[in-house]
C-alpha cells in the first residue's frame, strides 16, 4: 500500500462523491484544512490545486469558484485559521493584556504554523503573486488579535482611536515575527516585555506626528 502522501497524487479529484456533499462552513472549514497539511507536508512551493482538492475530498473547480489561484486559497487559509485558539486577554490593563496576547503567539509560532509562516515569507521573494496577496491580505488587514485588545485600550480612555488605524497597532506583533524569522520560537519572555516597555507601549500613548 503507497504512503498516505502518495494518494494525494494519484488518487482522482473525483473520489470526494463517495462522500456526503459538504457546502458552506463545513466544506470551506475542510478545504482551509487540507490546504494548511499541504503547506506543513510539501510548502508552498509543492502545493496544487490538485492536491489540495484531493485531500479535501473535494473537486478543483470548487476550488476555482471560490479563489482564483493557489496563492489567494493559501494567504485566507493561514489568515481565517485562529492563530491564537484562546481567548485574547482580558485583564483591564493594556501592557498586562498585550504582553499575555504575544505570549500566546510565541506560543503558537512553536506549532506548525510557525514553520508554515516562515515558508509562505520566504516564498514571497521569489513568488510576486504570493507576496502580492500577503501584502494586501495580511499586512493591510491590521494586527489582527492584538486589535481586540486596543479596541478596548481605546473604549478605556488608554490610548487614542486613531492608534487602530496607524503603522503603530502592528510594530508589536512586528517586532515579534522578525525576532522569531531570525531566532525561532518561543520568543523569550524578556524580550517580549522588552518590546512592550520600550516599544510598543510608549509608540501607542505619544501623540500622532503633526499634532
Amino acid at each position: 500500500m503507497p504512503p498516505p502522501h502518495e494518494n494525494l497524487t494519484d488518487s482522482p479529484a473525483g473520489d470526494h462523491r463517495r462522500n456526503p456533499r459538504r457546502r458552506g462552513e463545513e466544506l470551506e472549514r475542510a478545504i482551509f484544512a487540507a490546504t494548511l497539511a499541504e503547506l506543513a507536508e510539501v510548502g508552498y512551493s509543492g502545493l496544487t490545486m490538485e492536491r489540495v482538492a484531493v485531500r479535501a475530498r473535494t473537486g478543483k473547480a470548487t476550488l476555482y469558484r471560490r479563489w482564483p489561484g493557489r496563492a489567494e486559497l493559501v494567504v485566507e487559509a493561514y489568515t481565517s485559521h485562529h492563530l491564537i485558539d484562546a481567548e485574547p486577554p482580558d485583564t483591564g490593563d493594556l501592557r498586562a493584556d498585550v504582553i499575555a496576547t504575544l505570549q500566546q503567539l510565541s506560543a503558537k509560532l512553536t506549532t506548525s504554523h510557525g514553520d508554515i509562516l516562515r515558508g509562505l515569507l520566504a516564498e514571497t521573494a521569489r513568488n510576486p503573486d504570493l507576496a502580492r496577496v500577503i501584502r494586501e491580505r495580511v499586512h493591510t488587514a491590521g494586527p489582527g488579535r492584538i486589535r481586540g485588545v486596543l479596541c478596548r485600550a481605546v473604549a478605556r480612555g488608554d490610548i487614542e482611536p486613531w492608534v487602530l488605524t496607524s503603522r503603530r497597532a502592528s510594530v508589536a506583533v512586528d517586532l515579534i515575527r522578525d525576532h522569531f524569522l531570525l531566532y525561532g520560537a518561543p520568543i523569550p519572555v524578556d524580550v517580549i516585555t522588552e518590546i512592550v516597555d520600550d516599544v510598543y507601549l510608549p509608540l501607542l500613548v505619544a501623540p500622532r506626528t503633526g499634532d
